[in-house]
């Protein structure tokens, strides 16, 4: 409905109709990482990538992100969906790399999800959606990680790392630093999502530290 208005939201329907539905994952493990901004997921998901002789992805993938501006500014039901498709268009890549690899990515659904949940629940954590809620599901018709990673920090690091970052901050970024409800409610989706599961790693310790945990979990859980 909104692609006349949005040229982009045309290429981004081009590229979702393109891809195959129901998109099966090759014989490589599929590896996800999720978590907060300055959680640390772009230095552990690269040092994984480098350990395994894998391959990195992200969401929304490469292909489209150069739209996420465009759709942040959008209403939320709009910056929803182009997060969601851009899900699906990152499956029919994931599927075809972990033909050749192991694949790594750096946020999937569960963000999309999260997000999602907290932004269209108002109040405290109990405000939330039962745990059992059919919201915290994994979809159906979208390819399956093997593993999902959380990684986690005390709230005051979070904050410390992002101000020694210097960078800009996302709309998403300052809602969570100025809004700590709306953070909590995000963690608290993460914690709650179903098939998979997010199992949490304290990113708290050294770079190194937390290499070698996430690496036991992946040999523990992911034969290959």
């Amino acid at each position: 409905q909104c692609a006349e208005r949005i040229p982009e939201a045309e290429a981004v329907l081009d590229l979702l109709e393109k891809c195959p539905e129901h998109q099966k994952k090759g014989r490589f493990p599929v590896i996800v990482f999720e978590g907060l901004d300055a959680t640390g997921k772009t230095t552990v998901t690269q040092a994984v990538k480098d350990n395994l002789n894998g391959v990195l992805l992200r969401s929304p993938p490469a292909c489209i992100s150069q739209w996420r501006t465009v759709f942040d500014d959008e209403p939320t039901p709009i910056k929803r969906a182009f997060y969601a498709a851009g899900n699906y268009i990152l499956a029919s890549e994931i599927a075809k790399a972990s033909t050749q690899a192991p694949v790594i990515i750096d946020r999937y659904w569960h963000s999309t999800a999260a997000y999602t949940i907290a932004t269209e629940t108002s109040g405290k954590v109990q405000d939330l959606p039962p745990a059992q809620d059919e919201v915290y599901q994994w979809p159906e018709d979208l390819l399956k990680p093997d593993l999902v990673l959380l990684l986690t920090v005390d709230p005051e690091e979070r904050v410390r790392r992002l101000q020694h970052r210097g960078l800009e901050k996302t709309k998403e970024e300052a809602e969570l630093e100025a809004n700590s409800l709306f953070r909590q409610r995000v963690e608290e989706s993460y914690r709650r999502m179903v098939n998979p599961a997010c199992q949490e790693v304290d990113a708290s310790p050294s770079k190194e530290e937390v290499l070698k945990t996430v690496l036991q979990l992946i040999e523990k859980q992911c034969a290959f």
